[in-house]
């Protein structure tokens, strides 16, 4: 896999921490004279090694009101959230994370006009669903932001401004299948002829997401997407997306040539959106609009040497694999047109699915996110979708496997191993972390060696996946050192083998650590009572951050543990 030559440094990082650790920006007037001069090449801006130190600036797609939250919202939310904690783990308590709601544009106008409801009111109602949601996820965001914020109007605004001052915005008519549903136009070559599952109506949709298309014909704004094909091609190289999967019909899509992007829809169609700078007759378009949430966040427009105060660039942006288009393609492209630097990566992942097809609500195959919560836990239901969710790949929803990994994995796997190691200590778990700490164990047979090297090698590998925007993998190498743990502790048999248990425990016990630490950004709230229980000191933050998970680098917990139900019978209801 191509690692993006700013991450690759991180890569190794990781082993070298662990090992230190054992012991021995004024607004220029708006024109409303579209310029047509010819456009220059430009070269889009680059990070280099001496910018300044910045906060690490994780981003979600900001979700749209028009309907309430399913658990792919969900889903993102907590991927987003890992990466903002696994950041914090490291030290880093400056990451920042932006979440928040899209709220202009046409889908939204006639939701609140179906609904009877004010456009604003509607908003308002639904933007707080999805706050409730990620307040229900546990998520550790820095700020909702919401596209009808007054600074965002400005900051919308005045990136129209600089693209038409560049001479990148022109007026043109415009004639294509429009999709009200995705916000968007599409070219006759990806749409096709459908029926309608409920009425049998012949329509036609989008060939990508089955989205019903009309035809429209207008005049508005167009933004010269055109001019930056080849400089879009040269940023995929780079690993700009992640997983590199996901690159190859972005890359075929580009390759075959842009058209230049109507970026604006006339006020008799769309009146709920930022209208135009100098031309009240158009209202600005929503994807255009909602992108620049991440610039607004971020202090845009930036004032003079402070562009990465506030995080920017983004070092990641979360996405759903529907909107790659929008976040890989109109996204970059517009910021190189302004010579603003580029978001780092794209971190991409697929949908969720029931029996394999794609949940819709016109099926009712939906799942409700906050009843999926309340019903399994947060912790439970953040483990799953971290540790199934699909990155590269759709994943499949089952009550039935969230069960299945509850009990197999956490109930059975890592509760039942710290009930029994402490059990089998007789709950003098402490007196043999000070012998494991002062070379007080006997000598190590094979199987013990190959044990202590999994535990001192997984934390490095879960960091590599970290870095390389895999948490779905780094949760696997978690959950394999439990399982590997539990082996462990049958071959090793300390309850009836006097000799080895003194070692035997004492490995088992740095594992359970190192296992909670390491399980804080996927559980946060399970991971503290696991290191709770082994009296792992919560005074001390450097007792429970990344750098002590290193074998035998905490000497001083295990203090009066005692036996806890780490994970209790799961009573659902059918």
């Amino acid at each position: 896999m191509l690692i993006p030559r700013d991450r690759r440094h991180a890569l190794s990082w990781a082993g070298k921490l662990l090992a230190h650790n054992r012991p021995t920006w004024s607004c220029v007037s708006r024109r409303s004279v579209l310029p047509t001069a010819t456009i220059s090449p430009r070269r889009f801006a680059t990070v280099t090694p001496e910018t300044p130190k910045k906060p690490y600036y994780i981003t979600t797609p900001i979700f749209y009101v028009n309907a309430a939250p399913h658990v792919g919202h969900l889903y993102t939310m907590i991927i987003a959230d890992i990466l903002k904690r696994w950041r914090t783990l490291n030290g880093d308590t400056e990451a920042q994370l932006l979440t928040g709601t899209d709220e202009h544009g046409m889908k939204i106008q006639q939701a609140a006009l179906a609904a009877g409801m004010d456009t604003q009111a509607f908003c308002d109602m639904n933007c707080k669903t999805f706050g409730a949601l990620a307040k229900a996820a546990n998520m550790d965001y820095n700020y909702f932001i919401r596209t009808t914020e007054p600074a965002h109007k400005d900051a919308v605004q005045y990136f129209w401004d600089m693209l038409n001052h560049r001479g990148y915005i022109y007026t043109s008519k415009h004639e294509g299948w429009y999709s009200v549903s995705d916000e968007t136009f599409y070219p006759a070559t990806q749409v096709q002829n459908s029926l309608d599952p409920t009425t049998g109506r012949k329509r036609m949709v989008s060939a990508e997401t089955g989205k019903e298309v009309e035809w429209s014909s207008e005049t508005n704004y167009h933004f010269r997407l055109s001019a930056f094909q080849e400089r879009l091609l040269d940023l995929y190289k780079t690993g700009f997306i992640q997983p590199s999967r996901y690159d190859k019909d972005i890359i075929k899509s580009v390759s075959s040539g842009l058209q230049d992007l109507s970026i604006s829809r006339p006020t008799e169609r769309l009146t709920w959106g930022i209208p135009v700078p100098g031309d009240e007759t158009q209202t600005i378009y929503v994807w255009l609009d909602a992108l620049v949430n991440y610039l607004t966040k971020a202090g845009y427009p930036f004032p003079p040497g402070k562009e990465s105060q506030l995080g920017w660039p983004a070092d990641v942006h979360v996405v759903g694999k529907d909107i790659v288009r929008f976040h890989c393609v109109y996204w970059p492209a517009f910021l190189m047109a302004l010579d603003l630097p580029l978001p780092r990566n794209v971190l991409v992942h697929g949908h969720w699915t029931i029996n394999h097809e794609k949940m819709s609500k016109s099926t009712g195959n939906t799942v409700n996110p906050f009843f999926a919560l309340d019903r399994f836990g947060v912790d439970t239901m953040r483990f799953f979708l971290a540790y199934q969710g699909g990155l590269a790949g759709d994943a499949d929803y089952d009550n039935a496997y969230i069960i299945r990994d509850y009990k197999k994995l956490l109930q059975s796997g890592i509760g039942n191993l710290a009930h029994r190691t402490i059990g089998c200590s007789k709950k003098q778990l402490r007196t043999y972390i000070v012998n494991g700490t002062t070379g007080g164990l006997p000598p190590a047979q094979e199987h013990d060696l190959a044990f202590e090297r999994i535990v001192q090698e997984t934390p490095a590998k879960v960091a590599t996946h970290m870095e390389e925007l895999n948490p779905r993998a780094a949760l696997q190498e978690i959950v394999d050192l439990a399982e590997k743990a539990q082996k462990y502790f049958h071959a090793a048999a300390p309850w009836e083998n006097q000799t080895e248990r003194q070692r035997a425990l004492y490995n088992i016990v740095e594992s359970l650590r190192i296992t909670g630490i390491l399980l804080q950004p996927f559980m946060p709230t399970k991971s503290k009572e696991l290191l709770d229980l082994l009296r792992v000191d919560n005074s001390d933050p450097s007792k429970r951050s990344f750098s002590a998970a290193a074998f035998g680098s905490d000497l001083d917990y295990g203090e009066g543990v005692k036996k806890k139900i780490l994970f209790p019978q799961l009573i659902v209801e059918d």
